[in-house]
């Protein structure tokens, strides 16, 4: 294996300046810069990145803590923080922290023991113990998906990059209106995330655009987990009058949903229409075509990426929130009627009867004492 005074010698420099190309830690001369290359890729030399490291105190790696392995979401997320990492250079290594505090906290303490010069993050609902590890080792952090400062109140600490949740909602309830159903139930994700609370608040103001009452009893909890949306769903056909429509508001709890449906025998749009936030590949597949909000997630994390590069780049910049628009996919799970294919979409929406910007509804307070 070629070493770096291999690599000297056959450009005709010093060891030094091999490590200062290498290393972009001195300017170097144009043709010294070009013969110091040429020899690496003549040779096929592999610079060590531990020895670099030491060099540079600096170790060209992110770490990425989210639930990617129970989340085809947050699979889609990596894809996109692997993508943009690896075009700036950097190395990527990922935590699950399976949604639990005290284990986030755990693995996000070994990514930063790991020397990573910044972490990528999907916070659980209470996060306290990640926040206050976080701050006390002054580790530069980006928290996707969820947010756990209100960017609104100016006083943001951490960067922060999300989907839109609250008129991407409400624009699925408000379709639903449309149709002429008038008791559409929400299955929530877990309490505490910030997307459950914005989806909500999407929910109720959908409600409030179409002149329909708030109803408690048609909000229901799936935890973001899929058994727990089929309990929320088996719970909300319970009721009397039963909802005629639904949306859920994570891939996830569709599935669960789906679940409950077919075990009361359920069809759907004929028996009860459905919504769902979260587009998912195999969306196209289930029949009917599910109707559903879709995130930009792999844009998500190439925007983490970069948000987390410029804080790198700029330790003291103010923090900021970037949030990301979502797609309305009209399939026909709504109860809409089915388009021909036109042949040259996208194979991930193939079959959609319309792809269109999920456009905020104007937010109307709701009431909160309904008669």
């Amino acid at each position: 294996m070629a070493t770096m005074a291999d690599v000297a010698r056959s450009a005709g420099v010093s060891v030094a300046t091999v490590s200062h190309v290498l290393n972009g830690t001195r300017p170097v001369l144009p043709h010294t810069r070009r013969a110091v290359l040429d020899a690496v890729e003549e040779l096929g030399y592999t610079p060590n990145t531990l020895a670099r490291s030491l060099v540079t105190s600096r170790t060209r790696s992110i770490g990425l803590a989210v639930s990617a392995i129970s989340n085809p979401y947050f699979t889609e997320i990596l894809q996109g923080v692997e993508a943009k990492a690896l075009e700036h250079g950097y190395s990527l290594l990922i935590a699950d922290p399976h949604d639990d505090p005290e284990h986030e906290r755990k693995v996000v303490q070994l990514l930063h023991e790991r020397r990573v010069e910044g972490v990528i993050a999907a916070p659980s609902a209470q996060p306290a113990g990640l926040l206050a590890y976080l701050g006390r080792h002054r580790v530069l952090a980006v928290f996707l998906d969820r947010v756990v400062d209100d960017p609104e109140d100016g006083d943001a600490r951490f960067d922060q990059v999300c989907a839109e949740n609250t008129g991407p909602t409400a624009r699925l309830v408000t379709h639903l209106a449309e149709l002429g159903h008038r008791r559409i139930a929400l299955v929530a994700g877990l309490p505490g995330l910030s997307t459950t609370a914005e989806r909500i608040a999407g929910y109720r103001h959908g409600l409030a655009a179409a002149g329909l009452p708030y109803d408690e009893r048609l909000l229901a909890h799936g935890d973001s987990a899929s058994a727990g949306a089929e309990r929320a769903t088996a719970a909300l056909l319970s009721l009397e009058p039963r909802p005629t429509a639904l949306v859920t508001a994570n891939n996830t709890m569709t599935i669960g949903a789906l679940r409950a449906l077919r075990a009361h025998g359920l069809s759907v749009p004929e028996d009860i229409a459905l919504c769902c936030f979260d587009d998912f590949a195999w969306a196209d597949l289930f029949s009917p075509r599910l109707t559903a909000i879709a995130q930009p997630s792999r844009d998500i994390g190439a925007r983490a990426v970069q948000v987390l590069l410029d804080r790198l780049a700029a330790p003291e910049r103010p923090a900021r929130t970037v949030r990301l628009p979502c797609a309305f996919v009209h399939r026909t799970s709504c109860g809409c009627p089915d388009l021909p294919e036109s042949g040259h979409a996208d194979p991930r929406r193939t079959s959609r009867r319309s792809v269109q910007p999920a456009q905020p509804v104007q937010p109307v307070q709701p009431e909160r004492n309904p008669s």
